[in-house]
């Protein structure tokens, strides 16, 4: 029997391989790309019957297209060169001239055309033709089948945009140029599945296997969606993501390696400071040399080289707390670990939990610091 939906007591819900949701992976890839959840709930129950993240991606992106298709796509000045009766844009007179277009009265110009057939979508339509080829939709079930032939009639009605070659470097140049909110999601939603099914290297043959190419990209879901998340709901703090902390050594070193936390929160009334970094792993612990289950040396040791590097800066950096939060899974850790100057904890995420719980988790991570000492317990 399957399980039960968490946030409805009838309902089945479909499962990742990583135990999350597929609808609560909805919410987290939302957050993740700049989304608030509440703005797409007509898209949920089309969610909840989604078998697999592809099929997920897809019936998302589908509905997206479908709706552009009824109000018309997107349009954009785009570069052509054809042979011409009469002038239009720049003359390209050496190849008029090789192909000797002049003495019919014609010429080769290059000219701007405002077309549909402009490069998002084109994107979109390669994703939806990746998808079509290569997309992984479950067992192959009646649900399956129809899903994969929608898409191809999709594709079909998108006649006359160019099928092309996409890379993460061309939608993330498109995402920079164009503002459209319908786009800047259906654009998001290309880039991640482009970056679930990009081959390991150029000209390698092969692809990176699946469950490690799905664990790199959650990890990234995951690291942006608690960044995005703390932007939105964590009143009277300042979020920065990615932030750079330097190493502030008396003699430059350029073989010293980068220090980057996910993310420095800081309470603006109190001037606390957190740091905090994600970490999406099938395990919160390791085993030592006896199977003892201890906590992972290398997540602590970066840590704390975050805390103790800036604690110089103010005296906010010297007493700072250190957070690594994991999602749930074989473990479910909160520990604690007091030292002379700082906190440091482990915490854990149900990401299987009703979003409702998730959410009030997370805010509790961080809110329950300001109204304690966190060296004092």
């Amino acid at each position: 029997m399957p399980p039960l939906d968490p946030q409805s007591d009838a309902k089945p819900v479909q499962f990742t391989e990583y135990g999350i949701p597929i609808r609560n992976l909805w919410h987290m890839l939302l957050y993740a790309w700049g989304e608030l959840p509440l703005k797409h709930q007509s898209t949920m129950e089309e969610i909840d019957s989604a078998p697999t993240l592809d099929a997920l991606l897809a019936s998302v992106l589908m509905n997206l297209m479908q709706g552009r298709l009824r109000i018309g796509l997107g349009r954009d000045y785009v570069d052509k060169k054809g042979i011409l009766r009469g002038i239009r844009g720049r003359i390209d007179f050496g190849e008029s001239l090789r192909r000797r277009t002049l003495e019919r009265g014609e010429a080769v110009c290059e000219f701007q055309q405002y077309s549909a057939n402009e490069p998002r979508n084109q994107i979109i339509r390669s994703t939806l033709t990746r998808l079509v080829q290569a997309g992984q939709f479950g067992p192959p079930t009646d649900s399956a089948t129809e899903l994969r032939s929608r898409l191809r009639h999709l594709t079909r009605d998108l006649d006359g945009i160019d099928i092309i070659e996409v890379t993460p470097e061309f939608i993330h140049r498109q995402q920079a140029v164009h503002n459209d909110r319908d786009y800047r999601l259906m654009l998001a939603i290309c880039d991640l599945v482009l970056q679930r099914q990009m081959p390991s290297g150029p000209g390698t043959g092969s692809a990176v296997p699946e469950i490690d190419r799905d664990a790199l990209v959650l990890h990234n879901v995951y690291e942006r969606f608690v960044a995005n998340f703390y932007r939105v709901h964590l009143k009277g703090w300042d979020v920065t993501a990615q932030k750079r902390l330097e190493w502030h050594v008396k003699e430059t070193n350029e073989h010293l390696p980068s220090m980057i936390p996910d993310l420095v929160l800081q309470e603006k009334s109190s001037g606390q400071l957190i740091v905090l970094d994600t970490k999406f792993t099938a395990r919160s612990l390791t085993e030592n040399q006896w199977g003892k289950p201890i906590l992972d040396s290398s997540h602590l040791y970066q840590l704390y080289a975050y805390l103790r590097s800036q604690e110089h800066v103010s005296e906010h950096h010297r007493t700072a707390t250190g957070i690594l939060l994991y999602p749930a899974a074989q473990y479910r850790l909160s520990e604690r670990i007091e030292l002379p100057d700082h906190v440091m904890r482990i915490e854990c995420i149900d990401l299987a939990a009703p979003w409702q719980e998730i959410e009030q988790s997370l805010i509790d991570l961080i809110s329950s610091r300001a109204r304690s000492n966190e060296k004092g317990g």
